[in-house]
């Protein structure tokens, strides 16, 4: 059963919210995150991405990095830009993109329930990559960014939320990328305990997004329980036993096409390629096609692609669609019959002759890709769906990398978790 927690957010002061809450630290390349920075100087990026307050000479790894993220979120909150609340709430955070709205409850989510698997995982997650969000909440003694949770939605949880949503809410703004960000607070002592109670009711909690930073905070609680001399699956006692987490419930979610671009044919002509790829699906050209398109690919097991300036519509033949929950879906049976054995591309974690591209850019992002870098073919992918991905998560497999896009993101800096 989940055991999810309310907690005492350090969070913005209203007047400073829409100027600190930021994207993602992993969305910006180095160069992009310090754009952001300077057209922004309350940007959360100042914090997540503390190499923005030092020169190309310094190493993002630097130690004097991550010394300077905690440095600047301690003088942000004595200089007032952040507050904290006194008592511990749940929290509502609601974004409407293009009409479409995600409501979750921020709230933090237990290590234990992540190591016995309560909490699913459904992504590998790289050393390297963890180790950068260790040292940044070493540094912080807090947790910054929230990992995105999703659960099978349930009456009585949507009923306290809803009640939840008369109030004025504490933040409500439109972020530079369109999305609408508002969050109310859970601060009734009844409604608290009805959460909880409710939580503890459901059995399976699954990562959507967020995989690094839920192992990285994970592995930060079990080296502490470490060295008070504890077993893994004892608690501390104290924050470092849960994670910053907002979860949504899965009627809510939409999960966009993660697509595919390649460098080139692996020494194939055009015509020869297409003739490889007949052997496993059909190949044709669809009516309607680029940026035109409203649904393309239009359905599972279906592919658009983008070679020499002409989309087509590939289509899997019967005998390579497998019901299987990893092997058939969409994403490995391109991997599985276009671009391992055609293409040359075994492990597309390390392969440099793909790349990938989120379904927010649409397909006409997939042409400005080829265009502008000279690659040779792309592929518009149909996307993966919840249930895939609760299903891939139950069966206790990983999907193959790059398999989903969730859109919008959920931004940092309008809730911290502190450790201590």
């Amino acid at each position: 059963m989940a055991d999810i927690k309310p907690f005492c957010a350090v969070r913005p002061d209203k007047a400073y919210a829409s100027r600190i809450a930021a994207l993602p630290y992993d969305v910006y390349d180095r160069s992009q995150a310090l754009a952001q920075t300077e057209r922004e100087p309350l940007s959360f990026l100042h914090i997540d991405r503390p190499e923005t307050w030092f020169d190309d000479s310094v190493d993002i790894y630097d130690p004097r990095v991550y010394e300077k993220a905690g440095q600047v979120l301690s003088r942000w909150r004595e200089e007032g830009y952040f507050i904290q609340d006194e008592k511990p709430c749940y929290y509502i955070y609601r974004q409407v993109l293009d009409g479409r709205a995600q409501t979750g409850i921020v709230a933090c989510s237990s290590v234990n329930d992540y190591v016995n698997g309560v909490i699913k995982k459904h992504e590998n997650t790289r050393a390297s990559k963890e180790q950068d969000r260790i040292r940044h909440i070493q540094a912080c003694h807090a947790q910054t960014g929230p990992i995105f949770l999703a659960y099978r939605e349930d009456a009585q949880i949507q009923k306290i939320v809803s009640g939840n949503m008369h109030k004025t809410p504490v933040y409500d703004f439109i972020s530079q990328d369109g999305v609408a960000q508002s969050v109310w607070i859970i601060d009734q002592e009844e409604d608290i305990q009805a959460l909880s109670r409710c939580f503890l009711q459901i059995s399976d909690i699954y990562i959507a997004d967020g995989h690094h930073r839920a192992a990285s905070a994970v592995k930060v609680s079990l080296k502490l329980r470490e060295e008070r001399g504890l077993a893994p699956n004892q608690a501390c006692g104290d924050e470092s036993d849960y994670f910053l987490s907002v979860l949504f419930p899965d009627t809510q979610l939409k999960i966009m096409a993660y697509n595919r671009v390649i460098k080139d044919l692996n020494g194939l002509t055009p015509d020869t390629f297409i003739e490889h790829l007949k052997e496993n699906f059909t190949v044709e050209i669809p009516e309607t096609t680029g940026a035109e398109k409203t649904a393309f690919p239009p359905e599972k097991h279906s592919f658009g692609m983008y070679l020499e300036g002409q989309w087509y519509l590939l289509k899997a033949r019967a005998k390579i669609c497998s019901r299987d929950a990893v092997e058939g879906l969409d994403v490995s049976v391109l991997q599985d019959y276009v671009l391992g054995p055609v293409l040359g591309i075994r492990d597309p974690r390390m392969d440099e002759r793909i790349d990938f591209v989120g379904g927010i850019h649409g397909l006409t992002g997939l042409e400005d890709y080829i265009r502008d870098k000279g690659w040779a073919v792309a592929f518009a992918m149909y996307p993966t769906s919840i249930q895939e991905l609760f299903a891939v998560a139950d069966s206790h497999r990983l999907m193959p990398p790059k398999s989903t896009w969730f859109e919008p993101k959920l931004y940092s800096g309008l809730f911290i978790h502190m450790m201590s």
